[in-house]
């Protein structure tokens, strides 16, 4: 087959028992059985096998699939590392070197962890409005309306409501501004100091060692996780400049580096600027398998865990068919 399936992951934890029932992502019992089921059915490859696919021509197996994880949370080393071990599997990491070197939570994670803590989201876009008022004649801000009105899209994964929170603390209001409401926000529904919380959340930069000494392969997702497509020319620079640095620092192969657009964020600019960098793959979020005969390697798009089966002897599906 010419047609290779990219996996994206996030959190990957026992959510039921845990703190944040509330929050979304994947049972561990189920990526196991995910795991069993492409290990029957596919060929898991490495992302030096993709890298050499595109600079140098060598094949891939037939059901070629790649194992993706972002963000750098700590039950990808306590969790998911010892199942791809288990399997004799590659998984690529993709680290926000922030949350590493700072101890810091990355705003769209103190965002999934405020919805996870809130019973009703509707209480928290009231919550919102009112900081809108607040805030409003210091930042000379649009009215909760017009921004409801522009953020408030369902998507697959989420209602209105929710990616209305998303979007206007992700981008749509100034930095400053979102800094402000969302460590507002994350004091009064989650409770915990920061720095302690980062430390919990995110792996450890002697976790992220260990995963590349045993043949994971560890990629940029940038240094404070904008959005690339959002930033000036000497801003992006910048930050996947700091991103290759902490690449350099945790011994990953910066010769053969790859990269993960944080929140999918290329543009035409983005990817020339990769290019410049010698990055050698970059993965997208758009929702699809990749066509390797014509592919741009620095815009591979993904399949969500969501897409695949969470059952071991599960009939293959439209997007992993025999």
């Amino acid at each position: 087959m010419n047609n290779l399936s990219v996996v994206m992951y996030h959190y990957v934890r026992r959510i039921k028992h845990s703190r944040f029932a509330g929050i979304k992502g994947l049972e561990l019992n189920d990526f196991i059985e995910q795991i069993q089921f492409l290990k029957k059915n596919y060929n898991v490859v490495t992302m030096e096998q993709v890298i050499a696919y595109y600079q140098l021509g060598e094949a891939l197996p037939n059901n070629a699939t790649l194992l993706t994880f972002d963000d750098g949370y700590a039950e990808h080393f306590n969790h998911v590392y010892p199942v791809l071990k288990k399997y004799g599997l590659q998984g690529s990491f993709y680290i926000p070197a922030k949350t590493v070197l700072e101890n810091c939570i990355l705003d769209v994670n103190k965002i999934h962890f405020i919805l996870a803590a809130c019973t009703d989201v509707q209480q928290l876009i009231r919550r919102l409005k009112q900081l809108l008022m607040d805030y409003s004649h210091d930042y000379e801000l649009r009215s909760f309306g017009d921004y409801y009105a522009e953020f408030a899209v369902a998507n697959r994964f989420d209602p209105a409501e929710v990616i209305f929170v998303k979007r206007l603390l992700q981008h749509a209001l100034p930095e400053a501004l979102r800094n402000i409401m969302t460590d507002k926000l994350f004091v009064e529904f989650i409770g915990m100091d920061e720095a302690a919380f980062s430390r919990e959340l995110y792996m450890d930069e002697q976790q992220i060692s260990h995963l590349i000494s045993d043949g994971m392969h560890i990629g940029s997702h940038g240094y404070d996780h904008y959005w690339w497509n959002k930033l000036s020319p000497a801003a992006l620079n910048k930050e996947i400049d700091l991103s290759l640095n902490f690449l350099n620092k945790v011994g990953a192969d910066t010769d053969n580096w790859s990269a993960c657009y944080p929140y999918g964020s290329s543009s035409d600019e983005v990817v020339h600027c990769l290019q410049q960098k010698g990055c050698k793959l970059a993965l997208t979020t758009v929702v699809d398998t990749v066509n390797l005969a014509t592919s741009n390697p620095l815009l591979i798009p993904r399949l969500d865990t969501n897409d695949l089966p969470k059952k071991e002897n599960a009939e293959p599906n439209i997007w992993f068919p025999k």
